[in-house]
């Protein structure tokens, strides 16, 4: 039963947090990202990836059933079998493909079923990614669609007993009404993940701002002892500031299709291989080889998405260690303050300070400042609250009563 399943809450800093996620093939500590395997077009292959210690990958299961050689062949012997990864392998159920083509050849049903039967850890229904911007009549029909299948996809767990996490995706484009409409909906279906869906033309033109409002409007009504997962979240330096406002989980095939084009990435920026003379990281890649030994690699392609995952992957230890010891907003300004749409992105939280205050831990490490932004911070806005709490005339007044204080001067 979906019930079996949890996710502990081990450790928090704002709305970050590091968690235990229990699935049917292991237990995966949060936050966490997931590399995004092709069926067909495997650059790093999933057994290679536990050189990387990744624990959990994510692959589509539409493009799995549209070919049915493939599709026979996982019947019978599994997601797990054929990937040769043991871990979790979460699958998607083709709304990329919808959003892209506009209609593809499956139902709902049938796409719930079949990542059931290759024994798929977390389940996605074929939710509809309404683009950014999108009128408010279409969003409203696309939600609509959305929920409704969600809701069938919940009626096929509890009919069929699936041992699976049903994942109920956040949708409702950059409508906000829409997207707590869609959270409202989805904090009474009895699923185990929340994955806040259509987010990356976003990332693609740095609507970093956008982004925030998304998440937290996405976030408004649903249960926070469940993971919430951003679809399609693949470069770290948005990591820690989507990581600051509750996200758990992110996915990605950024760190292939960014080697595709020669692009290097890091945990601040991007970079064109060509405009590289050094390689600034100690990777074990970048400790290897050249910047043109990889320039000149037949194997450059898979070169550089090594690199690049292994950034992306340190990245997400990078912000594990700021939850432990507190100092997740830090980084949240450091990273923020390498892109000018990022810092859109900083300026933005302000707006929700006051929530995020709420749930924010009152004992805090050293307070570093990086600027006019730290201003911002949860924490600064509370004790300046319990500043003004204070008379000081009266507390005056009080220490001369007591003799602690000597009137004369």
């Amino acid at each position: 039963m979906l019930n079996k399943y949890n996710f502990e809450i081990i450790k928090k800093d704002f709305f970050g947090r590091i968690g235990k996620l229990n699935t049917n093939h292991g237990t995966i500590e949060t936050p966490v990202f997931l590399p995004v395997i092709n069926p067909h077009d495997q650059i790093i292959s999933p057994s290679e990836l536990k050189k990387f210690n990744v624990d959990m990958i994510i692959t589509n299961s539409y493009i799995i059933y549209s070919d049915k050689k493939l599709r026979d062949e996982l019947i019978e012997n599994g997601l797990h079998k054929y990937f040769s990864f043991d871990g979790p392998i979460m699958t998607d159920s083709g709304s990329y493909q919808l959003s892209v083509y506009g209609n593809i050849n499956v139902k709902n049903d049938e796409i719930i079923k079949f990542q059931n039967q290759i024994n798929s850890d977390i389940c996605v229904p074929l939710d509809i990614p309404t683009k950014p911007f999108q009128t408010y009549s279409q969003t409203y029909n696309d939600l609509m669609i959305t929920n409704s299948r969600i809701k069938e996809a919940e009626k096929l767990y509890e009919i069929n007993d699936y041992n699976s996490i049903l994942a109920c995706p956040i949708q409702g484009s950059t409508h906000l009404d829409l997207r707590e409409k869609s959270s409202l909906f989805n904090s009474n279906i009895n699923c185990g993940l929340y994955p806040i869906g259509a987010v990356v033309p976003l990332m693609e033109s740095y609507n970093y701002d956008t982004i925030v409002d998304i998440i937290v409007s996405s976030k408004k009504y649903l249960n926070l002892t469940k993971p919430i997962h951003l679809f399609g979240s693949g470069h770290p330096s948005m990591f820690s500031l989507a990581v600051l406002l509750g996200c758990d989980i992110f996915d990605s095939a950024s760190y292939v299709l960014y080697a595709k084009s020669d692009r290097y990435i890091t945990s601040t920026k991007t970079y064109k291989l060509n405009n590289l003379k050094y390689l600034p990281c100690t990777c074990p890649i970048c400790m290897s080889y050249t910047i043109n030994e990889i320039k000149n690699s037949s194997n450059k392609i898979k070169l550089l998405s090594m690199h690049n995952l292994y950034i992306i992957l340190k990245e997400i230890k990078t912000i594990k260690q700021c939850i432990n010891e507190g100092s997740l907003f830090e980084l949240v300004e450091q990273r923020c303050h390498s892109h000018p749409k990022l810092i859109n992105g900083l300026k933005k939280i302000k707006k929700y300070s006051d929530i995020i205050e709420l749930l924010d831990p009152s004992s805090k490490s050293t307070f570093k400042s990086f600027g006019s932004y730290s201003s911002i911070r949860p924490e600064i806005i509370k004790y300046n609250k319990r500043l003004n709490r204070f008379n000081f005339k009266n507390i005056k007044n009080a220490l001369i009563r007591t003799s602690y204080f000597d009137c004369d001067n």
